[in-house]
């Protein structure tokens, strides 16, 4: 099965990208060929002009349904990637879990477990450990999909925060339209059978931004359309 078509489509350096579709549009198998977890038939993924082979420390993945490692605390959760780099800087690595953690609003809670902690904030010790490796692309596979309506709500504020503090190149993937347009400086919608790109939406609406606004309902309504 041909699951993706002539895709072609660049991010903006430092730039919010959202991708929205309907259900069986090839999201996950984008998604998985620029995290480089599989290669694509055809075509090729480049990362700062050089080709994606495999997975690499240059993109950081947060998932949807957290990925923590209930066995290790909070901290060494957020510093399995630099383990991985084993830089033999065991200060560094502290230092730089315990940074990590304060950027996302967890600092103290480096000794917990995961199962100590609420939804929200296990999905923000995911975004701590996939930034702790400092990647030039951020992706994020409807990361805020697992929490409820007011939870969500409070991690696009905090996350926004954080991705204008980083500078961060993000990719992120949603189901849910108002959240792209809440979002996203551009809004990529893919069409199905097989995934194709059908137009990239530019959301020129300055922040923080209301749903109730005119022009936030006009693009939403527009994006809804694309996507049929």
């Amino acid at each position: 099965m041909t699951a993706l078509d002539d895709v072609s489509f660049a991010a903006r350096d430092g730039e919010f990208l959202c991708i929205v579709g309907p259900s069986g549009c090839g999201k996950t198998t984008l998604f998985r060929l620029i995290a480089g977890f599989e290669e694509p038939t055809e075509g090729e993924v480049c990362v700062d002009g050089e080709r994606v082979a495999g997975p690499g420390t240059d993109r950081g993945m947060v998932f949807q349904d957290y990925r923590l490692f209930p066995w290790r605390t909070v901290g060494e959760n957020v510093g399995f990637g630099l383990e991985q780099q084993d830089d033999g800087d065991r200060n560094a690595r502290a230092a730089r879990v315990t940074e990590m953690l304060d950027l996302v609003g967890l600092d103290g809670t480096g000794d917990a477990y995961p199962k100590e902690l609420s939804g929200g904030m296990k999905q923000r010790v995911g975004l701590a450990r996939a930034l702790a490796v400092d990647p030039a692309v951020l992706m994020m596979d409807e990361p805020f999909g697992s929490v409820d309506a007011q939870t969500r709500e409070e991690l696009h504020t905090r996350f926004i925060d954080i991705w204008e503090r980083t500078e961060k190149t993000v990719l992120f993937t949603t189901h849910e339209v108002d959240e792209a347009v809440h979002l996203a400086d551009r809004v990529l919608v893919m069409g199905s059978n097989p995934g194709s790109v059908k137009e990239v939406v530019d959301i020129d609406l300055d922040r923080p931004r209301s749903r109730t606004d005119d022009a936030f309902a006009d693009r939403a309504e527009h994006i809804r359309s694309l996507i049929g």
